[in-house]
């Protein structure tokens, strides 16, 4: 399998973990939604990201999962998240993922770095830990670590650290981040791939900004697909049609503590995965969410019909 480098682009799906009723994994609606990613247009697939509910599997689960959808993808492109609190963690599963097939690993720090120096150190020995060569994926989410890497230290970090091709930008307000990002790099820094997550909220502004893709959960992998691609070809008013279809669904996902429930709702609403379960302590939507949920989904049916 080819590995991740700094010219990766397009849109990595950040993967649900199916359960059942009672929490187990689901490994055949597994199979079915890591063919759906890929059917509807992905361009790989990262599992045990943050709305993958990675924080709540085991060690022998997290491996299982990855090696099921590398197996499953025959050759497609797979980043694993192997964040944890600790680096023998991270060690541990990033050698066992890698040979399994992986095309890199996805690292977000821990909340306890508070200052710029700790930061940097942190990712030092983060991709000391994930393996000499692993392509590392830096995952910049500070609405959920509570980690702040401000432009610079990001700048010494990618300086310091060949390994990491790609930053999976979640920062927000983040916009500015990007293209500073990428005024560095006109200066003689080191480029690096940017993917952008955050549920897909400003992605037409990020790939104008300089941005290569998107990396994120959001379930309706079209939208993404073409908003990337039409991008690509300079045409960022297509684009944002496109993006105002599905806005209102993107806007309801941004609510805390909600954005899973929904994704898995919708999912098990596009036939995909058998049941919309997350694992404990997590919760699924109300009557009163799933009802709203589907009236956002047929107004915007009626919205992409009007684009032709």
């Amino acid at each position: 399998m080819a590995l991740l480098t700094s010219d990766t682009k397009g849109v990595f799906s950040i993967s649900v973990t199916p359960f059942d009723e009672q929490g187990a994994i689901d490994f055949d609606s597994l199979d079915r939604v890591t063919d759906f990613y890929l059917e509807k247009g992905s361009t790989g697939i990262t599992v045990l990201g943050m709305m993958g509910e990675a924080p709540k599997m085991t060690q022998a689960e997290a491996v299982d999962i990855a090696g099921r959808v590398i197996k499953r993808t025959n050759g497609a492109p797979i980043v694993v998240g192997v964040s944890a609190p600790g680096l023998a963690a991270i060690s541990d599963l990033s050698k066992k993922v890698m040979d399994l097939g992986a095309a890199g690993v996805m690292i977000a720090p821990p909340g306890n770095l508070k200052t710029n120096e700790q930061i940097i150190a942190y990712y030092a020995n983060a991709c000391e830990a994930a393996g000499a060569g692993v392509p590392v994926v830096l995952q910049d989410f500070p609405l959920s670590t509570g980690v702040n890497i401000s432009t610079d230290t990001l700048g010494t970090i990618i300086d310091q650290n060949e390994q990491i091709v790609m930053l999976k930008h979640e920062d927000w307000p983040g916009l500015e981040k990007i293209s500073a990002v990428r005024e560095a790099e006109k200066a003689g820094r080191r480029r690096i791939s940017i993917l952008c997550g955050n549920g897909a909220l400003f992605l037409p502004e990020s790939m104008a900004r300089g941005a290569n893709g998107a990396m994120t959960g959001f379930a309706y992998i079209e939208m993404l697909r073409d908003i990337v691609a039409f991008a690509e070809k300079g045409d960022i008013d297509k684009a944002q049609d496109i993006y105002d279809a599905y806005l209102p669904l993107v806007c309801y996902e941004q609510q805390p503590g909600l954005g899973l429930a929904v994704r898995k709702y919708v999912l098990q609403k596009r036939g995909v995965i058998a049941s919309e379960a997350m694992r404990k302590p997590g919760k699924g939507l109300t009557a009163a969410a799933r009802s709203e949920v589907d009236r956002i989904i047929d107004r915007q049916e009626k919205r992409l019909k009007e684009l032709g």
